[in-house]
């Protein structure tokens, strides 16, 4: 009996992706994550994005709101995060991150729903249930 590749994988319901280098210096690649975010939410999948190193500054007040991914684009990287937001994801900011560019948990915009360490991500990476991309 042969099996398919379709069966032997594993089905994952969940994923984490982890923003490293997408940040408000680097805006054309802020929009992708939150697309993906969104894609996966919308079919069901339970999501949350990791805000770490300097993404963590997206979650700022204002900074999103000014953030275009190019040029000619007609919504900031705020109205993507809103998209995804309300389909349900959730959003983490990395507490060393954050103290280490003077932020507080309680003055980010509400979208972020609260935060999370490398060793939460890093749990996600070792769950078969999760699924994990880096942006």
């Amino acid at each position: 009996m042969t099996t398919t590749m379709a069966q032997t994988m594993t089905h994952k319901s969940k994923l984490a992706l982890l923003l490293w280098s997408a940040s408000p210096d680097a805006p054309a690649l802020c929009a992708a994550p939150f697309v993906y975010a969104s894609a996966a939410a919308a079919m069901d999948c339970e999501v949350e994005v990791h805000f770490a190193a300097d993404a963590v500054r997206l979650l700022a007040p204002g900074v999103a709101t000014h953030t275009f991914p190019s040029a000619n684009a007609a919504r900031s990287v705020l109205d993507h995060m809103q998209d995804a937001a309300q389909l349900g994801v959730r959003f983490l900011a990395c507490s060393m991150a954050l103290h280490e560019r003077a932020l507080a948990l309680d003055v980010l915009i509400p979208e972020c729903t609260g935060a999370a360490g490398a060793t939460a991500f890093v749990v996600r990476t070792l769950d078969p249930e999760w699924a994990t991309l880096v942006f």
